[in-house]
């Protein structure tokens, strides 16, 4: 297997060298006056440091901080634009290799986060504006394993049970260490992608890649519309609230996993043919929301709560037994979901686009499968809806200057 040490000497003293924790620290300086509004409570002498919040540049730009508590990507404004994509490590990639990727990855991460070309970066004026660029990686159970043992892999690691809705496609799920790129604009994100896919090239293979696209919340509308017109977004946990720390951040899992989260991706087929030929009435009382506003249809705005016991002057339920918003909704603030939605449209048949639908908590098997049971056994938006493709990962914490992502990982069964 071609090791890095074919990149050329420059990165290999970089990375080898221990210039890495030199040039981490002073790229983490211009962010360090930078706090974390969403902390909970002090953190340990030895944690890292709290995540900053996006900060504007002087020309507008957006920049997201590398460096923190927990990683980027995750309570990050989704950006308009994003890619995920899921690598099969090579065969001959051992721990020690492992190590080295994650700490060229994390090194390129941070310095595209910055606007600046990772080093070796063949197209360095591609790295700017870093316009809201992030980084998150997910490990596969197979890349735990290599490196710390079957016992450092959380139980819920692993494929999610078959659900009968399901017709799920080797090619769309899966992966050993995933990749979440996401940006605002385009061609910093396409140029990021390529960095990191060229620097694990001797290391891994792409099993998969998705694209999404999504648009910005605007003012009175918290989510963004997916191809059915529906607003999605709607209750979610609010990051920096307590809420939010009970049902996203690892608290009970293995000791690498302090800080981080899990990530549930679902690749979901939309049958815009079949809800060509539905009507609105019909489509509204297959979600229980208004298309229009977002709103319950037993609300007037799109944060009101739906009153699931409401009946209509016929004596029938006005939001349906089986409408989405009732399989669902979920009472308890630990056992909730924090759910990103893409939309994608690839492909010459341009009426099956879909939902990249992403899914944090804490726990995948408390949080994310009884909800997924549910909507498997009782959910109208069934009628239109096909999950194709599937993925757990496990994200860690975040990292300080001179560190990468996974570090702790290392320190767990040796």
């Amino acid at each position: 297997m071609r090791r890095p040490a074919d990149r050329g000497v420059s990165r290999r003293g970089f990375l080898m060298g221990g210039a890495a924790a030199g040039v981490g620290a002073v790229g983490g300086m211009s962010l360090s006056l930078l706090t974390d509004p969403h902390a909970s409570g002090p953190a340990p002498a030895d944690a890292p440091p709290p995540t900053p919040p996006t900060a504007a540049t002087p020309e507008g730009r957006r920049r997201v901080a590398f460096h923190g508590r927990h990683q980027p990507g995750i309570t990050t404004p989704p950006q308009a634009a994003i890619t995920y994509v899921a690598l099969d490590l090579d065969e001959t990639t051992d721990r020690a290799a492992l190590r080295q990727l994650l700490q060229l990855l994390s090194d390129d991460a941070e310095r595209l986060m910055r606007g600046e070309p990772a080093l070796a970066d063949l197209e360095p004026e591609l790295a700017a504006p870093e316009a809201s660029l992030t980084v998150t990686f997910g490990f596969g159970p197979e890349l735990v394993r290599r490196v710390a043992g079957d016992s450092a892999v959380p139980g819920w690691l692993r494929p999610l049970p078959r659900f009968a809705i399901d017709r799920l496609e080797p090619g769309w799920s899966g992966g050993d260490l995933l990749l979440q790129v996401g940006s605002d604009d385009s061609l910093t994100l396409a140029h990021a992608v390529r960095v990191l896919l060229r620097d694990s090239r001797a290391f891994a293979r792409p099993r998969w890649t998705q694209h999404g696209f999504r648009r910005p919340p605007t003012t009175g509308m918290i989510g963004t519309r997916n191809h059915f017109g529906q607003v999605d977004g709607t209750s979610n946990p609010v990051p920096g609230t307590a809420d939010f720390d009970a049902a996203v951040w690892t608290h009970d899992g293995p000791g690498w996993l302090a800080d981080g989260t899990s990530l549930v991706l679902r690749r979901i087929r939309m049958d815009m043919d079949g809800w060509d030929k539905t009507d609105r009435h019909s489509r509204e009382q297959s979600v229980g929301r208004s298309l229009a506003t977002g709103a319950p249809l037993t609300g007037a705005t799109e944060i009101d709560d739906p009153d699931l016991d409401a009946v209509g002057p016929t004596g029938f339920p006005v939001i349906h037994d089986l409408a989405h918003v009732r399989s669902a909704r979920v009472n308890a603030a630990e056992r909730r979901i924090f759910r990103r939605a893409y939309n994608y449209a690839e492909g010459p048949d341009s009426s099956s686009p879909g939902q990249l639908f992403a899914s944090y908590q804490a726990d995948v098997d408390r949080q994310f499968v009884p909800i997924q049971e549910r909507l498997s056994a009782a959910d109208l938006l069934n009628q239109w809806t096909t999950p194709v493709g599937s993925g757990v990962y496990a994200l860690p914490g975040g990292c300080r200057p001179g560190s990468y992502v996974g570090e702790p990982l290392f320190a767990t069964g040796v």
